[in-house]
């Protein structure tokens, strides 16, 4: 039944052999890649995802934590990834003591969201690299405290205005504006 769907979905017949050879091949393929050593990485992004995941026979939510690095050129590529039960503490620390063990050096900052699981982990393990909460989760953030739905657009759209300020005289002269605009 199998090879019968295969072919006709594919055009081909592939056996459960094939399958199984492909199979094995994928797993090796992705345990070199999470394994491969590292180097200099300037900037890191950090984020998680959440997944339906099979645990002991039920589904239930996991994290994905990723890691993206940023080389000097702009370059950006995924570090590592690991699904773990849930953003605590000792998931973050874990995996970012295996990218560290992996060789990665170098940082300069931490981007990522105000995760107090992450925020714990980050402080372990890189205690001297500047960290920067991400643009997209302070904007959620600030979003919240909008009284008005009419007023999101316009003050969405003046936040960004100091995030995509020309150099950092700008962005604070953007930013004490948007505070006087909107302290009430």
């Amino acid at each position: 039944k199998g090879a019968k769907s295969t072919a006709e979905r594919c055009g081909l017949d592939v056996s459960r052999t094939q399958v199984s050879r492909a199979a094995k091949l994928l797993d090796e393929a992705l345990e070199t890649w999470r394994n491969r050593p590292l180097d200099q990485i300037e900037y890191r992004i950090l984020d998680a995802r959440y997944e339906k995941v099979r645990v002991a026979g039920s589904v239930r939510d996991c994290a994905v934590l990723i890691a993206i690095g940023i080389q000097p050129g702009g370059h950006r590529s995924v570090l590592g990834v690991s699904v773990s039960l849930s953003e605590a503490e000792v998931h973050w620390r874990d995996f970012l003591q295996s990218l560290k063990k992996r060789g990665m050096h170098g940082m300069i900052l931490v981007v990522s969201d105000a995760h107090e699981g992450l925020k714990a982990a980050r402080k372990a393990i890189l205690p001297n690299v500047p960290w920067q909460r991400c643009q997209f989760h302070l904007m959620q953030n600030a979003m919240q405290y909008i009284p008005k739905l009419e007023m999101r657009k316009q003050v969405a759209q003046d936040l960004r205005n100091v995030f995509n300020a020309g150099d950092l005289n700008d962005a604070n002269d953007k930013l004490n504006r948007f505070v006087e605009l909107y302290k009430d």
